[in-house]
């Protein structure tokens, strides 16, 4: 499963740390607060985005695994219930 950032907007003080630690994932707005890349983070860049979580001040910021898609959770859920699942044929 991947991980993706999350941030809390009502905890963020605006400090800039992470944006300035995982510029790649993070920008500033016009008023200094994160903006934040749409998506999972990059294997190559995990590090840095745990470094980032860990030096906010406001606690603000934090790793989460990303929630599977529809899709996948559909084959998942078909995967687990198998060949049994529905109704059974009598008479036939």
């Amino acid at each position: 499963m991947s991980r993706v950032l999350r941030l809390n907007p009502v905890a963020c003080a605006g400090h800039g740390a992470c944006a300035e630690l995982l510029p790649e994932l993070i920008s500033l707005d016009e008023w200094g607060y994160p903006l934040l890349a749409p998506g999972p983070v990059p294997a190559g860049l995990a590090r840095r985005a745990r470094r980032a979580v860990a030096a906010c001040p406001a606690l603000a910021l934090a790793m989460a695994d990303s929630p599977p898609s529809a899709d996948s959770e559909k084959t998942q859920s078909q995967d687990r219930a198998g060949p049994s699942a529905g109704p059974a044929r009598l008479g036939t």
